[in-house]
């Protein structure tokens, strides 16, 4: 018997691909990972880059000076690694911008040297 036997290990999660929520089983052993669960080709995937690579989609507010509203909702252009959400956050906070503002804006690119843009995903007209 050998002694180098690989590790297993099984992680639940909850499939975010669509709205069905699929209860997914991700096993993963040595370098070997399998996904069961999933009642697509998507949440597979999912569940494979959950566990090697998490990503994610932020979403926040940014304050607008001189709009008819104070604050403007503004999203990451694409996904960026889980562990820099709270330098994304940090950057957001300090950001000021002036009306007008059109959806689609570039509110601050490159956010936290991630080489990902905000952009805004609602338009402000000026006071």
């Amino acid at each position: 018997m050998s002694n180098t036997a690989e590790e297993k290990r099984e992680i639940s999660l909850t499939c975010i691909n669509c709205p069905l929520g699929c209860a997914l089983t991700v096993t993963i052993e040595g370098a070997f990972i399998t996904v069961a669960g999933n009642t697509c080709p998507r949440g597979e995937a999912y569940g494979r880059k959950e566990v090697t690579d998490p990503t994610r989609i932020v979403t926040s507010t940014v304050t607008v000076e001189n709009g008819v509203i104070p604050r403007v909702s503004v999203k990451t252009a694409s996904d960026i690694p889980k562990g820099r959400i709270m330098d994304i956050c940090e950057a957001l906070r300090r950001v000021r911008i002036q009306a007008p503002v059109a959806i689609g804006d570039v509110v601050l690119a490159d956010c936290a040297g991630t080489g990902v843009d905000i952009i805004a995903t609602k338009a402000v007209a000026s006071a």
